[in-house]
């Protein structure tokens, strides 16, 4: 996994970074039968968006992330949330194996990743994946909605042009949320051995403020393209003045979990 969202860029995740609707951790607590006596891995769980919500409804859960400020940050959210029962570790993707000598082979109900996955070797993970989780566990994968600069809308446009004439570059990259993507994922998840391979799909519509849009933004920026503080407030005036006045920064956010099942269990 790539390691490049420290320092500011790991603060803006933490405070701007789309979170996941209840109804997400609803869909996936029925479709594997979470207890409290399970435990769940988030893989790339960045500053816990779901990581922390997960905690209420199991025994216990895991974050993993490469990057440490990011793990700093989670460790502040969950003790500002009174929140006990999740251990953080420094790693990565490539360290399940060390994992299973941690947890315990069988020991996990569920794997969940959100939008890190476009960033980890897929294949390798999900079968390495697989003798960690218990008879009937699994894996959900979450595409947590396209990104800003990719949507259809005119302010979504906008900002997607201003973003490609300030960073030089073109922004096709769809972050594991397109269906192409998903379709692969699909593809890999039954080649390793999970069944019942399936979409659970929430959708909701959301407005933003350009605070929330700005912050988004630069969420998603490695630490390395992310202006500096003193150019930081250029940048967010160029964006201003790129997106439409009159047009509020409406999303239709489509959460997609695509799961897959290992043992002798059902989906319920």
């Amino acid at each position: 996994m790539t390691v490049g969202f420290s320092g500011a860029v790991a603060e803006y995740y933490a405070e701007f970074r789309r979170g996941y609707p209840p109804p997400v951790f609803d869909a996936l607590a029925e479709a594997f039968g979470l207890s409290r006596a399970d435990a769940v891995l988030d893989l790339g769980c960045g500053t816990g968006q779901l990581t922390l919500p997960f905690a209420s409804r199991v025994r216990s859960v895991v974050g993993v992330d490469p990057e440490p400020d990011m793990l700093r940050l989670a460790r502040h959210a969950a003790r500002a949330q009174g929140i006990r029962n999740v251990t953080w570790m420094l790693g990565a993707d490539t360290d399940l194996p060390a994992l299973r000598g941690l947890l315990g082979e069988r020991s996990v109900a569920l794997t969940v990743i959100g939008q890190a996955l476009h960033w980890m070797r897929h294949d390798e993970l999900f079968r390495a994946v697989v003798p960690l989780l218990r008879p009937g566990g699994g894996i959900a994968v979450i595409s947590n909605g396209t990104p800003l600069w990719q949507q259809d809308s005119s302010w979504s446009r906008a900002l997607r042009g201003c973003l490609e004439e300030w960073l030089g570059t073109t922004l096709t990259a769809t972050c594991g949320t397109s269906g192409h993507d998903r379709l692969r994922y699909a593809e890999a998840l039954r080649a390793a051995g999970f069944d019942g391979v399936r979409e659970l799909v929430v959708e909701y519509r959301d407005e933003l403020s350009f605070d929330q849009l700005f912050g988004g933004v630069c969420s998603a920026m490695p630490v390395d393209r992310l202006p500096g503080p003193d150019d930081r407030p250029a940048f967010a005036e160029r964006i201003r003045q790129a997106l439409p006045a009159d047009e509020a920064f409406a999303e239709e956010v489509r959460v997609t979990t695509l799961v897959g099942q290992v043992g002798d269990g059902r989906f319920t």
